[in-house]
């Protein structure tokens, strides 16, 4: 594990570079994919589901048979959980519901803005290495509450045709309509253009890897809408010398578990702290189902000893994280000081996992730097915002002439026409 002590300024910037992700180089594959989607619907959908996801399926649907297999299969302390993560996840989005304003901003002239569903909506969750059911919670639960119309979720299947039971039962908890045995970029295609089995949607969600990124990349510049950019998982922690060198080892870890391209950076102020996690991350990696895939991330991590608490936090900015992991002596101070993150974990016994399943908040997150102007997956993610606005005879003639100034200073006489007219009709 790399340790950089004490860097200059001018170092950061390249401190703060992830791994590599040249989406661009994927377009051919991805261009191919989408249009035969396009032109062949199902039957394209099924020739690449067995080209890369190795099984032969007779219909893309998962039926009602598959949901209650799925149900009896999976044992009573995960569905428990699965319970428990759903009403955390729901209570916090539902706290996030707009109820609309209405202003009146100056007499005759009122404005109102209100919230309207997203119609419908596409759900993309991965299976392979780590089916990740929890996402499903993420992505269906703040559609559900946001009230879109129709919640379509696209998930690959194993070689038997089978979708991973717990992602089965998630989404008939979390109130998914119809449910697909689509994988990658053919998922995407077909959500993004429509097949005979697999409705358009408006917008899709959801994570990926790198065929999918640059599948959604790509059907969102022309096509549909998507959640945010994304590339692979990655969190900062910012500990000083108050934090336990076993917790941040663990956090450091389940985040390098995501995927070999994964990265997590420790920002410390105590090289002490520094050196006995690196010996608990070499002792806690030894225990890991995944080591082999976890070392491959650990050579794009590193640990990094810095000043004070103010160069821990201005550098953690300038990265902006996915996730923020915090464990210092004054999390008040550092917590009202971060401008830019995905998601903030506070206190020594808030682990990142937490809002990965459970805690309430939305693991949907912007990374790659994009947190700088991204937000999360949240409740307004599902909805648009449409402006209304009303104007009376007696507001046009006190509004009226400032409208006509604008216009006319910006040279569009039809603009300035379009109020002399109505004001001209009130003479009589």
């Amino acid at each position: 594990m790399e340790i950089i002590k004490y860097p200059a300024r001018e170092e950061w910037e390249a401190l703060q570079q992830r791994p590599v992700l040249d989406t661009a180089a994927l377009f051919d594959v991805v261009r191919r994919v989408l249009d035969d989607v396009r032109t062949d619907g199902d039957a394209a959908v099924k020739r690449y589901g067995e080209k890369f996801d190795h099984v032969s399926l007779e219909q893309l649907a998962v039926t009602p048979e598959e949901m209650r297999e799925a149900e009896s299969l999976l044992p009573d302390d995960l569905k428990q959980a699965i319970r428990t993560a759903h009403d955390n996840i729901a209570a916090f989005h539902a706290a996030q519901r707009f109820e609309g304003v209405t202003v009146e901003t100056m007499p005759g002239v009122t404005c109102r803005q209100k919230a309207v569903p997203i119609e419908k909506v596409g759900l993309y969750v991965p299976g392979g290495t780590a089916p990740l059911f929890s996402t499903v919670l993420m992505l269906a639960v703040p559609a559900r509450i946001a009230g879109c119309g129709e919640i379509v979720l696209c998930t690959p299947p194993n070689r038997e045709g089978k979708v991973q039971p717990a992602i089965l039962f998630s989404a008939r908890l979390a109130g998914v309509d119809r449910i697909f045995k689509a994988g990658g970029i053919q998922a995407i295609a077909a959500m993004t253009y429509g097949t005979e089995s697999i409705p358009r949607v408006y917008k899709i969600f959801g994570p990926g890897n790198q065929y999918v990124m640059a599948a959604k990349q790509w059907v969102g510049m022309r096509d549909v809408a998507t959640d945010m950019p994304a590339g692979p998982s990655e969190v900062a922690i910012i500990a000083d010398e108050t934090a336990c060198p076993a917790f941040i080892a663990s956090d450091f870890l389940s985040q390098a578990e995501h995927g070999a391209d994964s990265q997590s950076l420790l920002l410390t102020t105590s090289e002490p702290l520094a050196n006995a996690v690196v010996m608990e991350i070499e002792r806690q990696l030894a225990l890991l189902s995944r080591r082999a895939l976890t070392e491959q991330s650990l050579g794009n991590s590193r640990i990094i000893i810095l000043r004070d608490t103010d160069e821990m936090i201005a550098f953690s900015n300038g990265y902006a994280p996915e996730h923020l992991i915090i464990q210092t002596a004054d999390l008040g101070y550092a917590r009202e000081r971060i401008l830019n993150a995905g998601s903030v974990f506070l206190g020594a016994y808030t682990p990142e996992s937490a809002g990965d399943y459970a805690s309430g908040t939305n693991h949907t997150l912007p990374t790659n730097g994009y947190a700088r102007a991204y937000s999360g997956v949240n409740l307004d993610s599902f909805v648009k915002k449409i402006t209304f606005q009303e104007i009376t005879k007696e507001g046009l003639r006190a509004l009226g002439a400032t409208i006509c100034a604008m216009a006319n200073g910006e040279r569009l006489d039809a603009h300035a026409n379009a109020v002399a007219v109505r004001l001209k009709d009130m003479e009589f």
